[in-house]
């Protein structure tokens, strides 16, 4: 990556190892447990060591912060956050980023539509594909694309950076988790499919956005170039 490139990457390049190795791991975990649980109807044996999901797991309040946090995930909710961090990483002049917010979101829970049929596991009867959690995914990939931001303006060093960017994801894998759960939508290892489809996705996707803006400044740089004078 070139001083240019890696001074407008979303991803700071001091992190880029590391990130490769979670997605890795992220994905193969996900493939995993969509082994484990293909077709099935029903509670896992992990799931069971947490919570049995019901439609009436929580009461008045903390169904109603579950309701909340839930709605973040949902298309209106999930909308008005994808529009507000966009514009605020333009506001920012990091078009970058914004790119990365709007596709690391889109491909995030475009994957996990895509794996829930393979995988056909149900949650309250036959219709409701559960795995992974679209919810989870969506807001663990937001605060992802938001906590790597953060880490490149603040100049965190790797390991500052790293705890920095998990701890955001698992902050927000762990409230949408434990909202879907609550509200009997998700089992337990369908937030965690959740969360690993966002870790392994926002990473790809970060690299994939950063090699198609630096194909485009190059080839308006060639354009500058040749232009007469």
């Amino acid at each position: 990556m070139t001083g240019r490139s890696a001074a407008h990457a979303v991803p700071p390049p001091s992190l880029g190892a590391w990130l490769g190795l979670i997605a890795a791991l992220a994905a193969l975990m996900v493939v995993v447990l969509g082994i484990l649980y293909a077709g099935h109807s029903e509670p896992g044996r992990v799931d069971g060591w947490i919570i049995r999901p019901t439609a009436d797991r929580v009461g008045p309040p903390w169904r109603d912060v579950a309701l909340a946090v839930d709605f973040l995930g949902e298309p209106a909710g999930a909308a008005v956050l994808v529009v507000a961090t966009a514009t605020g990483c333009l506001l920012l002049r990091r078009p970058r980023a914004a790119a990365l917010i709007i596709a690391g979101t889109a491909m995030t829970v475009g994957t996990t539509t895509l794996l829930k049929p393979l995988v056909a596991r149900t949650i309250h009867g036959d219709d409701n594909l559960s795995y992974p959690s679209g919810h989870t995914a969506f807001l663990t990939a937001l605060a992802l694309v938001v906590a790597l931001l953060a880490t490149g303006r603040l100049g965190l060093g790797r390991k500052t950076g790293t705890v920095v960017v998990l701890a955001a994801a698992l902050v927000a894998g762990a409230a949408m988790g434990w909202a879907q759960v609550a509200l009997g939508a998700h089992y337990p290892t369908d937030a965690l499919g959740g969360w690993c489809t966002a870790l392994a996705v926002v990473p790809a996707t970060a690299w994939l956005v950063d090699r198609i803006a630096d194909s485009l400044a190059d080839r308006r740089a060639d354009a500058g170039q040749r232009e007469p004078r």
